[in-house]
């Protein structure tokens, strides 16, 4: 018995390292670590080094807990900047692309496989939605500098699609368990019923949980050690609570870390720390179990179909409901095509994937299977994909900021107060003689071993140490005054313009200085103003505006988003190359006003009758 604990926990311990180190290879070379993770699993499953494990209970109950654990760090890191930028399109996308997603996929199945129809709308739901740690780490380890919004509406949605399509999922599972033959009407009112039910309570569970959370941060002076422990076990049972219910506890784990990581709670830069460090440690536990449940030998019989339809949901059916969810909003076609590619599955399409063989239908290893196969195919054409499609649709922008030496600590005493410790970089603007904020002032300053009071040092050089004692939620600024320039690449050395003009000043200044064709609207706004009503109504950081021999660029944006700095060019760079699909509602709209003008004008005058001569 004894040796047995020691054996199991030796490979345990053995795969989770194999699995850490593993990511060293991803972030150097930009692999899925999905994909690294599961190959681990397979190499050492059944197939592999014939490790037996077909614990399909076992492995969906630690892959759901994972999952709560992934899905509460990732609502508590979505700050309210992003939501407000981004929340419509991504919540389309999250809910109504899941069902298009789920539909269309589900009729391809159907003539592809031997499932039936519900059976193929099961397999359909199962891969429905993207995975929030494949899109999160992707983004991040190729060093992708994507535009705000679509970086928004990429991790909202593939955080927040994963509650609608385990509902359509477990739905589907239990009534082809009861082996029952429903009306179409009847399954889709119950189906609506049971969605509204469901999220609805989780929804509310989760909002109140979040703030039960924060409340009992702050009422309980708990140790610094204990308290993450704390917060994640509170998360956990907001999971269990809302799921005991009746209610969707993936949601409502997910809205608890919405609620929880947007108030004014405490020793938030600790909680950030330690909810990363597990989110990781679930990730792995999660793709290394979901690796070994698999039997790679049972693949060959699906492996072409799995194929297909893998890169028919790539092609067509993601496609589709991107397509149709943000119709309505003003995304250019070459960000609504990106939204499109990035949608990789990843370890929930695997764990919904289990959910027929928990409720013992006939197909369930068939639907496995072929799951798991969609989810490599997903991960090899798009996880490798992503940076070159990225740059050929010309959304990669400069990053704002170079390098940056920052150490954020919490004192014990401060609440909503953090000592950040700053090493000034060469090339920095506190470096190059800018002043820092009255507000900011640093406490201490360490120079060569000694250390001063900030009013004795004179100007801060390059090497100095400084201490600044700030509310945790202090604005951006300092890091900005901290950081050396971005290193621009030297394709990007044009990006912003040649030079710089004032947002506040008339835009008829453009006109006569350029003479760029303005509305008599547009000509009473300001360059800030114009810029917005061209973009429809919101400007970020990169964005690009063509007005004939010229081009703005929005170079910076404030917390607010006020326009604050915009450069000029006066050679625009060529644009990215035209997505003939992704029309968006507004080109949809001078489309058919086009060839409404167009026919208005070859159609025939009705000759007018010959007046009697008096």
């Amino acid at each position: 018995m004894d040796q047995s604990i020691y054996l199991v926990t030796l490979v345990g311990t053995a795969l989770v390292l194999a699995a850490a180190f593993s990511s060293l290879i991803a972030f150097r070379f930009g692999a899925p670590l999905l994909l690294l993770f599961l190959g681990i699993g397979l190499a050492t499953g059944t197939d592999g080094l014939g490790i037996e494990f077909d614990n399909a209970s076992f492995a969906y109950f630690v892959g759901s807990l994972a999952l709560a654990v992934i899905l509460f760090d990732s609502g508590f890191g979505t700050p309210v900047a992003a939501l407000r930028q981004a929340s419509l399109p991504a919540l389309s996308l999250a809910t109504f692309g899941v069902v298009i997603t789920t539909l269309a996929f589900g009729v391809a199945a159907y003539y592809l496989t031997d499932l039936n129809w519900l059976e193929s709308f099961l397999l359909g739901s199962a891969v429905a939605s993207t995975d929030a740690a494949a899109v999160f780490f992707l983004l991040r380890a190729g060093n992708l500098h994507i535009r705000d919004r679509v970086r928004s509406t990429l991790e909202i949605e593939s955080g927040s699609n994963d509650p609608i399509a385990i509902f359509l999922t477990i739905t589907l599972v239990e009534v082809i368990a009861i082996g029952a033959d429903p009306e179409a009407e009847v399954l889709l009112l119950d189906i609506l019923a049971g969605f509204v039910m469901q999220m609805g309570i989780g929804a509310a569970v989760g909002f109140l949980g979040g703030m039960a959370i924060v409340r009992l941060v702050e009422w309980l002076n708990l140790d610094q050690g204990l308290l993450p422990i704390f917060v994640l076990t509170l998360s956990l049972l907001v999971f269990a609570g809302a799921g005991a219910i009746g209610g969707s506890g993936f949601l409502a784990v997910y809205v608890a870390g919405l609620v929880a990581g947007n108030s004014q709670i405490r020793a938030v830069t600790t909680l950030k720390r330690f909810q990363d460090g597990m989110s990781w440690l679930a990730q792995i536990i999660m793709f290394l179990v979901l690796g070994l449940f698999a039997t790679p030998s049972q693949f060959g019989s699906i492996l072409l179909p799995a194929i297909v339809l893998g890169l028919f949901l790539i092609l067509v059916a993601r496609p589709m409901a991107v397509w149709l969810c943000l119709f309505p909003f003003s995304y250019p076609r070459n960000e609504t095509a990106f939204i499109s590619w990035v949608g990789l599955r990843g370890a929930v399409s695997i764990l919904l994937a289990i959910t027929p063989l928990l409720g013992g239908l006939e197909h369930g290893r068939m639907i496995f299977n072929t799951a798991f196969i969609i989810v490599l195919v997903s991960l090899v054409v798009q996880g490798w994909t992503i940076g070159p499609v990225a740059r050929r649709l010309g959304l990669i922008v400069p990053a704002r900021l170079g390098p940056l030496n920052k150490v954020e600590l919490e004192l014990p005493g401060s609440a909503h107060h953090e000592l950040l410790a700053y090493t000034v970089v060469p090339g920095s603007p506190v470096a190059r003689g800018q002043r820092i904020p009255r507000w900011a002032r640093p406490s201490l300053v360490v120079r060569e071993g000694r250390s001063m009071r900030f009013q004795d040092m004179g100007r801060l050089a390059a090497g100095d140490h400084v201490y600044i004692f700030v509310p945790d939620r202090y604005p951006r600024l300092l890091d900005r005054l901290f950081a050396s320039r971005a290193e621009v690449d030297p394709e990007d050395e044009d990006f912003f313009g040649a030079f710089a003009i004032d947002p506040a000043r008339p835009a008829e200044e453009l006109t006569a200085a350029y003479g760029p064709e303005l509305t008599e609207a547009e000509r009473k706004l300001t360059i800030e103003g114009l810029i917005k009503e061209r973009l429809g109504g919101r400007a970020e950081y990169g964005d690009r505006v063509s007005l004939g021999p010229i081009e703005l660029i929005v170079r910076d944006v404030d917390d607010k988003g006020r326009v604050t700095a915009i450069g000029l060019s006066v050679e625009p760079a060529a644009p990215p190359p035209a997505v003939p699909f992704y029309l968006s509602a507004s080109e949809a709209r001078d489309r058919l006003w086009e060839l409404f003008s167009r026919l208005r004008k070859r159609a025939p005058r009705k000759s007018q009758p010959a007046k009697d001569d008096a």
